[in-house]
């Protein structure tokens, strides 16, 4: 289910010859740790299978991609290369970095493999919220809402086998935090994360509508660290749910309009945005009312290090971190209230901003991923992006506001802070 590799795959059968797969393991990037880079590998370990299956050569090559991979196009004698798409900068750097670094007589290629309708087919500019996507996008679905055509074992062998791969070496090869455990819930790779949808499918998609922003509820799809690692598709995910819209019409409706719109908004506002993990990248009426209070008495200040370890006075606060501490993912309306209290209770909301981000990309299994960035917790909650002015208020200034008891009257606040109370 990737229409980048299905492109490749084309190419190589126009031209009759082999197809290889490559990925370049980086030993860093940004605050992952091991719990991300071993579920990233441990779903590497079934393409790699699938790709033997299906006589493509599949290689994990050690190393930046600029570093890396055009010696391998040069030493394999490749005739074209595809890649994959990331609106965050790093990603994009790399594939310019390859750009420049490969012969000349080899084309390079992006496809969009990530969104449904590609983002710069959405929208040619950075939107203001979204109501002005909402319609580009669904307009556009007919045409990128399909079925993916089939993948075929590939005829043109190469002319010598793929080397075997050492994931042990893969394993030590990384510089990365190993005190952020891997989690238990979460079994890497596609035909895990396929029995996640089905699932989801079958008992929870009915109260999805109803029961999504209780986190004491069980309605959530749960397939955000599956469709962050590429391991299941958006589009297999939207393909599938909406297959039940005649049952569950609202509860399609609003996995679609969280699914596609609103992720698909994140990818628009970090493609076109350049501070999209900075204040400077807020729209001029928030960066305006969040200096205008910046020097405001906070309530309650704490150090990354309370913070990290949720020590804070607030017991609801201190059980949505340790949620994600401790599960990789935290509850998606909790995760607005997370961020907000963040902003009351820093310095300053570049210090709000510095530390959400931080605590999200280490932690959160979906973290580093342009969702986090905007609409799940960062620049959403502390920065109004693609949200309106609200009632002045200390600290905030026009940003919405978010407090304890507003919480207490959507849900059982003291159920939730029971199942994550702090371990003696």
């Amino acid at each position: 289910d990737n229409w980048a590799f299905l492109y490749a795959q084309r190419l190589a059968l126009k031209q009759e010859l082999p197809l290889h797969v490559c990925f370049c393991l980086v030993p860093k990037f940004l605050e992952a740790t091991i719990r991300h880079y071993g579920f990233m590998l441990r779903g590497l370990q079934e393409v790699a299978e699938e790709c033997a299956e299906l006589n493509i050569s599949f290689h994990l090559l050690l190393g930046y991609a600029k570093d890396v991979l055009p010696t391998f196009v040069i030493e394999h004698g490749v005739g074209g290369l595809v890649t994959d798409f990331s609106p965050l900068r790093l990603p994009r750097q790399w594939v310019e970095d390859v750009r420049e670094r490969l012969p000349q007589d080899v084309p390079f290629a992006q496809v969009d493999a990530h969104n449904i309708v590609p983002c710069w087919v959405a929208s040619p500019k950075q939107e203001y919220s979204a109501r002005t996507i909402r319609s580009k996008i669904h307009a556009q679905l007919p045409e990128f809402l399909t079925e993916f055509p089939p993948v075929v074992r590939h005829p043109y062998p190469p002319s010598s086998p793929a080397e075997p791969i050492a994931w042990e070496a893969c394993y030590s090869s990384l510089q990365v935090d190993h005190t952020v455990k891997e989690v238990e819930w979460a079994t890497p790779g596609t035909a895990a994360g396929l029995t996640v949808l089905k699932s989801f499918i079958a008992e929870r998609l009915k109260s999805f509508s109803t029961h999504r922003n209780d986190p004491n509820k069980v309605a959530l799809s749960n397939l955000s660290p599956w469709l962050h690692f590429g391991q299941v598709s958006t589009q297999r995910a939207i393909l599938e749910v909406q297959k039940h819209r005649h049952k569950y019409k609202e509860s399609v409706d609003a996995f679609v309009e969280e699914a596609v719109v609103r992720r698909e908004l994140a990818e628009n506002f970090c493609y076109y945005n350049e501070n999209y993990d900075s204040v400077q990248g807020a729209n001029d009426w928030a960066q305006t009312t969040l200096k205008l209070h910046a020097k405001d008495k906070r309530p309650y200040l704490y150090n990354l290090q309370e913070l990290e370890q949720g020590t804070t006075h607030d017991p609801l606060w201190n059980a949505a971190q340790l949620q994600m501490v401790r599960e990789g993912k935290m509850h998606g309306f909790l995760r607005m209230y997370w961020a907000k209290k963040i902003l009351e209770w820093t310095r300053s909301p570049e210090e709000a901003l510095q530390f959400a981000i931080y605590l999200n990309d280490r932690y959160e299994l979906d973290g580093r991923d342009p969702n986090g960035y905007l609409t799940l917790c960062c620049l959403w909650s502390i920065c109004g992006i693609h949200d309106q002015g609200w009632a002045e208020r200390a600290v905030f200034g026009k940003i919405r506001y978010m407090n304890y008891a507003g919480c207490k009257r959507k849900f059982d606040v003291d159920q939730f802070e029971r199942r994550y109370a702090p371990t003696p």
